[in-house]
């Protein structure tokens, strides 16, 4: 499980996609969501605003995991 550590409130599911490297633009967060299976804290979650907060967990299709980290 990989931490990202966000310096505000929240980020949302798709700026965490492009920083994790699963797209490699915002306006491909759409396309993402629609053809891959996105776990927000074990529910699926296809909302590219989705607010992702302290805490959360994010399970991408390829098995990557991430835990939502704030210094906030």
């Amino acid at each position: 499980m990989e931490q990202i550590e966000i310096q505000s409130e929240f980020i949302t599911l798709g700026q965490l996609l492009k920083e994790t490297g699963a797209i490699d633009t915002g306006g491909m967060a759409k396309w993402y969501l629609s053809e891959y299976v996105v776990y927000v804290n074990g529910e699926p979650e296809n909302r590219r605003g989705k607010k992702l907060r302290h805490d959360d967990q994010i399970d991408l299709e390829d098995g990557q995991t991430y835990l939502i980290v704030s210094k906030v």
